[in-house]
Order: structure tokens, then sequence, then C-alpha cells
């Protein structure tokens, strides 16, 4: 029987790393290019549990949790720059028609 170990983890995060950083890039609408962010976001909390699970099997403490206290910060800045976003794009909705990241020129003159 197989069993699941770090190298699955790391080749799952990679996958969506590479996915969320694809769709990032190519993308034009900035709801998307948020969506893909997020992805990126939780394929690196993927990589922090593995590394956090197989480099210290049983911690003896709970201050050896340092991957899954990271992750909870990168899912807190998450939520945060999913807020921030969401707000943004709806304020550049309201002047501007439109969501399409190519067509917002806010800082020219």
């Amino acid at each position: 029987m197989m069993s699941v170990g770090l190298e699955h983890y790391l080749v799952l995060s990679a996958v969506l790393f590479c996915i969320g950083l694809y769709g990032a890039l190519v993308k034009r609408n900035t709801v998307v290019i948020l969506m893909c962010i997020e992805i990126m976001l939780n394929a690196v909390n993927i990589a922090l549990v593995a590394f956090a699970r197989y480099l210290v099997p049983e911690p003896p403490d709970p201050v050896v949790y340092s991957g899954q206290i990271f992750v909870i910060f990168v899912m807190v800045v998450a939520a945060a720059e999913a807020a921030v976003g969401l707000a943004l794009i709806v304020s550049i909705y309201r002047s501007r028609r439109t969501v399409d990241a190519t067509e917002i020129d806010l800082m020219k003159g």
C-alpha cells in the first residue's frame, strides 16, 4: 500500500501555485486575478503544513507548531487582502464601469 508522503504534498502545492500564477498573469478580469492570488496563498499554506508535519512528526510541546501558526497568519493576510481587493474593485467599477485589468489606468494623469 502506498502512503502519502511529503513529495506528494509538495507536488500538489507546486501545481496549485503554477495554476494560480498562470491565472494571475494571463487573465484580464480583476476578480479572477484575486482568486488566482488566493490559490497561490493556499498552495503556500499546503507546503507550510506539509513541511511542519514531516519535519517534526510528533511535537513534544506547543512551541513546535510553527508551521500551523504561520498558516493562520497567511490566512488572516489572505482574508484582509480579499476584503481590500474586492473593495478596490467595487470602487473602480463604480467609477469606470469595468473590471478589466487592462482598462484600469488610474495612475495616468
